[in-house]
């Protein structure tokens, strides 16, 4: 194995508070290239300059609650200012010292320092290299104490390390494809979609889907863009609690019943198609409750209101008549833990997206043998396979019929607990593992 070589990770998003599916992502990402015995190290975000000269003190300034929670008049005039001249000298990355002091509290960005052997920090290095992008139409440089062999960028984003091997991973093309449903800047993200599909040394992504549309738009040979899909790997010790003990955990920590109420998983945005959701599980006529488990993503005003809605106060959940719930449950983030728990107690996952580049919580509710209605578009065929229900999810209808369906059928549901976890092992760490070594290996021109 070519122990040798070394890797780094463009890694914002584990560092991020509440977690993202980039950042689970990274996480994976991370284990397979150290299985296939890549020396892994990570690039954080930084929003404030961190000192040099010693190391003690740079570490303490990047848990530093001013870096966290930094100035917001303070990083307004740092953009306009970069936003201006960009960073011709390139972004410069340092060296993040562990002491082994700073006292663990479960925070992302420091649980995010143990996912890798060596970690960097760069300033605003997202901001920065967005802003230079801008001004001059190339990638930004990224300046290191030590050179990588292979620098990853697991998020498109035009940075790049000089006399390293450069890829990129372009998880979809939403913000073309589906504009309405996002904030992004269009021509940025086109531009640099583009440019990178030029430049790179190769580009990957996540289903053949997102491989076909980034082909579509940018006529990139397709030896040089490669699906690796994702994976999934629950912790063994979070799936086997036995169903009694698992009953006790949800109806302490959630108040709900096992297998007696439904969940979607994602953040609340339009992408996710949840009003349309809404309609159907209130035309169900469903005993059970939905739980809507997930953070504020944007436009999601009318979601709340509706969450709300007098159809869904008041009805007891079957089972607990003495004690009277709301129909529609919002949850915050959840920690991962949690989530398995409510997913595995679930009697289906309901997740008409849109649109996703893979759909993760379509996957690890296969995995955990949970019931699964999901969209028949985008790749969401592709994880799904046979094992779940696939609706139009334009068609409010057809929605409201297949909870009808899983939600009266018993036969049903044990049919797509069986297929789950079987299709599941499609997207195993070991397969991922193989995929994501082949793709080092090919890049870097290291034999099989």
């Amino acid at each position: 194995m070519p122990v040798s070589d070394k890797v780094l990770l463009e890694a914002y998003n584990v560092a991020l508070r509440g977690g993202t599916g980039i950042a689970t992502y990274v996480k994976n990402l991370a284990e397979a290239a150290k299985s296939n015995g890549y020396a892994v190290d990570g690039l954080l975000h930084s929003n404030s300059k961190l000192d040099r000269d010693d190391a003690l003190l740079g570490e303490v300034g990047f848990y530093d609650a001013r870096n966290l929670k930094p100035s917001q008049f303070a990083l307004l005039i740092e953009s306009n200012w970069r936003r201006g001249i960009g960073v011709p000298l390139g972004i410069a990355a340092q060296r993040l010292f562990s002491s082994g002091l700073i006292v663990d509290s479960g925070a992302a960005s420091l649980r995010a320092v143990g996912i890798f052997n060596r970690t960097y920090v760069a300033r605003l290095f997202m901001d920065f290299s967005r802003f230079h992008f801008s001004r001059y139409g190339c990638a930004a440089r990224l300046r290191l104490p030590e050179k990588p062999d292979l620098f990853h960028a697991t998020q498109m984003i035009p940075l790049k390390v000089p006399k390293a091997a450069n890829i990129y991973t372009i998880h979809d093309l939403v913000p073309i494809l589906l504009p309405y449903t996002t904030l992004d800047d269009k021509r940025f993200f086109l531009s640099a979609v583009r440019h990178l599909c030029k430049t790179a040394d190769h580009i990957v992504t996540v289903s053949e889907k997102s491989k076909a549309d980034i082909i579509a738009l940018t006529g990139i040979s397709e030896s040089r863009i490669t699906n690796t899909y994702q994976a999934v790997s629950i912790p063994p010790e979070l799936v086997s609690e036995s169903e009694d003990e698992l009953s006790r955990v949800i109806e302490k920590r959630f108040g709900l019943v096992y297998k007696e109420y439904f969940l979607f998983c994602g953040a609340l945005e339009p992408k996710k198609n949840l009003s349309r959701l809404l309609s159907a599980y209130a035309e169900s006529g469903s005993d059970y409750p939905l739980v809507i488990a997930g953070p504020l993503g944007w436009d999601y005003e009318e979601i709340l209101e509706r969450i709300k809605d007098e159809r869904f106060a008041g009805r007891p959940v079957a089972g607990t008549a003495s004690r009277p719930h709301r129909m529609v449950r919002r949850l915050n983030y959840l920690p991962y833990t949690h989530l398995i728990s409510l997913m595995r107690g679930a009697r289906a996952l309901l997740f008409p997206s849109l649109y996703e580049g893979f759909g993760l919580p379509v996957l690890e509710a296969m995995s955990v043998g949970t019931p699964v209605i999901t969209s028949n578009a985008s790749s969401l065929v592709e994880v799904a396979g046979d094992a779940a229900i696939l609706v139009d999810p334009l068609d409010t209808g057809a929605l409201t019929r297949a909870i009808q369906d899983v939600d009266n059928d018993q036969d049903l549901r044990r049919e797509l607990g069986i297929r789950g976890p079987a299709q599941a092992k499609k997207f195993s760490a070991e397969a991922y593992k193989e995929r994501v070594g082949a793709l080092y290996r090919s890049v870097l021109g290291a034999s099989p």
